[in-house]
């Protein structure tokens, strides 16, 4: 079994070649393992090299009385340290042969190769960072807009952890104040008393509804927006597509049912990463292909996160459009009009018909309105209509929500059973239950097994 005591080994850098790799130890043996195949033409031993330096010399495999490569080892001492422990910092050349071959060389001087995420997860383990920053770890690696990298390290800087701290302390405070009368029975909660605590709960409460309320935001910003375009045939939707990306992604002629496959690509709106499919027109036919076009069309409607449903202004509406309406009716969705440049008497589709979703006319041929689709693309998203949200905290996380939702569960129960003037045992327990949960997210209150699902999303050496 795996021991904390142990020293670990990974390589640190993405596979491949590179000017630099690095190969990181850390544990307590860190230092003596590294300088067993380290030497220093000046004789330096990294044992003696102060915290925080970087030292030159050579990857020796003695055994050959081999150099294997030129290196700089940068040295630091607990526990002033991304693990808390001693950790060394190989930067050898980029090349696969160095990095391997440093690699089995600490492996066979007693190192053990580090299992993935497990740098971060004894950051975590040792009290550097909590369970939620240990997570934000990855989010920061996986950002994909600037917006994203920027809600991730709020994470990783604490943000949430303060957030949630706080909320935790409020609610310890009403389960002190519970469990004090449980241990005095002869006194009972006053009637004033009562109803401060109910508000108190009910502040936690609302505090806790509006930070699961952000979560569909922060997912977007973490995740992507998972985007389909879809319409009947020959309304533009390729084109549309196109006009997004500013390139040729979609093959766009004048015949009806060219798009059979769901053709995929990304998009930064505002630093909101969308990920857009345009999708085969949904039409009655015969073509088998086609008709598989449209059945993939239906399940990315249902998939997605939010459609552009798109009706051509130069045609009258017909029955065809009328499905669309009817298949995106209960999803988050912007209408497009496109080629409003030509737009027929005979279009009779009004605004009013799609309630409060946004309507936006535009003309994909002469990139007319396309910023302003990708406004209404955007607010929909974003449920304040802005990037504000961003230099908040926002729940990214569907364990997190999880969390958040069975805290704010547990705290309903206990406010309703305050309600009730149920025994103070039960409202204690409700209490506990909430408090729980919310330890969860900042793991003070955890299991191997939530560990293990986090951690083992992380790549090795990280």
């Amino acid at each position: 079994m795996n021991s904390l005591d142990d020293t670990i080994v990974a390589i640190s850098t993405p596979i491949g070649e590179g000017g630099i790799g690095i190969v990181r130890l850390s544990g307590r043996d860190a230092i003596t393992i590294a300088d067993k195949i380290f030497f220093s033409p000046k004789g330096k031993k990294l044992k003696d090299a102060r915290s925080h330096t970087v030292v030159y010399g050579f990857i020796i495999d003695s055994s050959k009385k081999e150099r294997i490569d030129e290196v700089l080892v940068t040295v630091m001492q607990a526990p002033g340290t991304y693990t808390r422990e001693d950790v060394v910092e190989i930067n050898c050349h980029g090349g696969m042969f160095p990095l391997r071959a440093t690699l089995q060389l600490l492996l066979k001087e007693g190192a053990r190769l580090a299992e993935p995420g497990e740098f971060t997860k004894r950051a975590f383990l040792n009290g550097r960072i909590d369970l939620s920053q240990a997570e934000a770890v990855i989010d920061v690696i996986r950002a994909k807009t600037e917006q994203a990298e920027r809600l991730a390290l709020n994470q990783l800087e604490g943000r949430l952890s303060a957030r949630i701290t706080d909320i935790r302390d409020r609610v310890t405070e009403l389960c002190t104040y519970i469990e004090a009368y449980i241990d005095f029975p002869e006194d009972e909660i006053e009637v004033i008393e009562k109803g401060g605590m109910i508000n108190s709960m009910q502040s936690v409460e609302q505090e806790l509804l509006n930070l699961s309320k952000g979560y569909d935001e922060g997912r977007f910003f973490r995740e992507g927006v998972s985007t389909a375009i879809v319409g009947k045939p020959n309304v533009g939707k390729s084109s549309l597509l196109n006009a997004l990306l500013q390139k040729d992604r979609a093959i766009v002629t004048e015949i009806p049912g060219t798009t059979r496959d769901i053709i995929e690509d990304y998009l930064n709106i505002n630093g909101l990463p969308l990920r857009i499919m345009d999708t085969a027109g949904i039409r009655e036919t015969h073509d088998l292909a086609e008709i598989e076009g449209v059945k993939r069309s239906l399940r990315a409607i249902e998939g997605s996160d939010i459609v552009i449903a798109v009706f051509d202004a130069g045609r009258s509406f017909d029955e065809a459009d009328t499905e669309v309406i009817e298949k995106v009716k209960d999803k988050r969705a912007v209408i497009v009009i496109n080629k409003s440049d030509v737009e027929s008497p005979a279009f009779s589709l009004q605004p009013s018909a799609f309630g409060l979703q946004p309507v936006v006319k535009v003309s994909a041929l002469k990139n007319e309105g396309i910023d302003d689709l990708k406004d209404a693309i955007y607010s929909i998203c974003i449920s304040y209509g802005g990037a504000s949200g961003v230099e908040d905290v926002l729940i990214t996380n569907i364990r997190h929500k999880q969390s958040i939702d069975m805290a704010l569960k547990s705290l309903k129960e206990a406010e309703d059973a305050l309600q009730r003037n149920e025994p103070l045992e039960v409202i204690a327990l409700f209490l506990r239950e909430s408090l729980d949960s919310l330890g969860e997210i900042i793991g003070a209150v955890t299991t191997d097994d939530i560990l293990n699902r986090i951690f083992s999303e992380f790549c090795i050496g990280k």
